[in-house]
């Protein structure tokens, strides 16, 4: 139906009539039939004039006038706003672009600062599919159908949990399910009142600075080690010690002996990150008896911990510690997928109520639903039966890529053997630069990470490391080999 002469004619898409109007008003006000100031005729006049109910005028109203397209004066009727949303967002880009330009002091945290050079690099490495990326697991062999369910199942029983007070600590049946597993395969020495749900290993180490350390403090560190714990401890202007291993793991000897003053030691006992090295029982009674006689904190990450092939598994420092001086930190991530952000934490008595308040202030708590869907998935026994799985896998994955590598780049690699992991560390021949090697493999489309990334200072020998949990057999194979034919070119 036309309208008035002084209104513009509007033509109803099609589909949902009040969401017609709704567009065919914001057109006209954009394209400039409608121009700012102009006064609408009245919800009733409009249905007449559209042939239309007076509820769908009023809710296309109500529409533009939430999002500001419209505005009404009192006792006067509804007008077109002068300034639309669409101009403001041009404004304020146009202004924000301005204020881009302009020079500006940051005043950002300095050790923050000395990494950004290198971010955007290794970001848009991440984001580019490539193989061999290290730290991811068998995401091909997530139960994702299975998943789904239980999440589903969370959502329709968390109706009257919403919104109410969690405990930081985390969701209770979950703790009480982790605290049983743990229980049950690493030997550990805990209750779930010790247990705290965290947002992956990342978090426990920052609530670890958070909530223990103080600027200038001293810590511990494996060298090479975990390149996030390195940052983490130095963002908090904290003096990182590197400690180096041998065949019997970290030098605790060395700490004894040269770094009295640490506050706290940071280490992988059951398989060293990157080297994969295990910390030998001796060394381990050495840790706790001096953490205990001279009061230090003891960080244990366990790293890999459900990845043994030839072995079984390990006794956790925790589970060896009579004075409580151990801080135990586990992951989800590597068993389930990277975006999987849940880990936990198994804390001393005396320090409950210290982490738990760090936690509240961090983040107040981790996401309720997967924490609901991950205690069932733990207590039905889905999380054992995938972890045998997944080990199955990963060693099968293994031992192609040590066979492909030996059989076409032996001449220039040399794998250090283990039975444990999800990445395998090769040493590089003495004609071989890491730097050299990264480009080839680069030019290949593999994601290989040099040895160096986790060292603080120059390592002797050149190594790389290979990610091989996410792949399967023949996509290992393959790889291999175009990165052979490519280093032959």
């Amino acid at each position: 139906m036309a309208m008035s002469s002084s209104f513009p004619s509007l033509i109803l898409p099609k589909g949902h009539i009040k969401d017609g109007l709704y567009c065919a008003i914001r057109d006209a006000i954009l394209d400039g039939r409608l121009s700012a100031g102009t006064k609408l005729p009245s919800s009733r006049t409009l249905a007449e004039m559209m042939s239309i109910s007076r509820n769908s005028v009023l809710a296309a109203l109500d529409r533009l006038l939430d999002e500001g397209y419209l505005i009404t004066k009192p006792s006067s009727g509804t007008y077109v706003a002068d300034i639309i949303p669409d101009q403001l967002i041009q404004i304020q880009s146009s202004q924000l672009h301005a204020i881009q330009q302009s020079a500006q002091t940051l005043n950002i945290n300095p050790h923050i600062a000395s990494l950004l050079p290198d971010w955007h690099k290794q970001t848009l490495s991440c984001q580019e599919k490539k193989m061999f990326h290290v730290g991811v697991g068998c995401i091909d062999l997530f139960p994702h159908q299975l998943w789904g369910k239980l999440l589903g199942r969370a959502w329709r029983q968390s109706y009257y949990q919403l919104g109410q007070f969690h405990d930081p600590r985390g969701y209770l049946p979950l703790r009480q399910a982790i605290c049983q597993y743990v229980q049950s395969t690493r030997g550990l020495n805990c209750n779930e009142e010790q247990i705290l749900i965290v947002n992956g290993i990342q978090q426990a180490i920052h609530l670890v600075a958070y909530a223990l350390l103080q600027p200038y403090d001293q810590v511990c560190l494996d060298e090479p080690g975990y390149d996030a714990a390195l940052n983490v401890f130095r963002s908090f202007g904290v003096m990182v010690q590197p400690i180096e291993s041998d065949d019997e793991g970290m030098k605790v000897p060395e700490i004894i002996q040269h770094y009295t003053g640490s506050k706290l030691v940071y280490t992988a006992p059951s398989h060293q990150f990157p080297l994969g090295g295990t910390l030998s029982l001796a060394r381990r009674f050495a840790l706790l008896d001096w953490s205990a006689q001279q009061q230090k904190w003891i960080f244990e990450d366990d790293y890999n911990s459900e990845f043994r092939y030839g072995t079984p598994p390990i006794q956790a420092l925790q589970g060896l510690d009579q004075q409580q001086r151990v801080i135990y930190a586990g992951t989800f991530s590597k068993i389930m997928f990277p975006e999987f952000r849940l880990g936990f934490m198994v804390v001393p008595d005396a320090l409950v109520d210290t982490f738990s308040l760090a936690k509240y202030y961090t983040d107040t708590r981790s996401s309720y639903l997967e924490q609901v869907a991950l205690a069932a998935f733990i207590q039905d026994g889905h999380y054992a039966r995938h972890v045998r799985k997944v080990r199955k896998a990963c060693y099968e994955r293994q031992q192609v890529l040590i066979a492909a590598i030996e059989h076409h780049l032996s001449d220039v690699l040399v794998v250090q053997p283990t039975d444990s992991g999800i990445h395998l560390v090769c040493w590089l021949k003495e004609h071989w630069t890491e730097q050299d090697f990264i480009v080839q493999c680069s030019q290949a489309g593999l994601a290989v990470q040099p040895l160096s990334r986790y060292c603080q200072h120059s390592h002797q020998k050149a190594a790389v490391l290979f990610g091989y949990a996410a792949h399967t057999p023949e996509e290992i194979k393959v790889s291999i080999e175009k990165l052979a034919m490519q280093i032959q070119m």
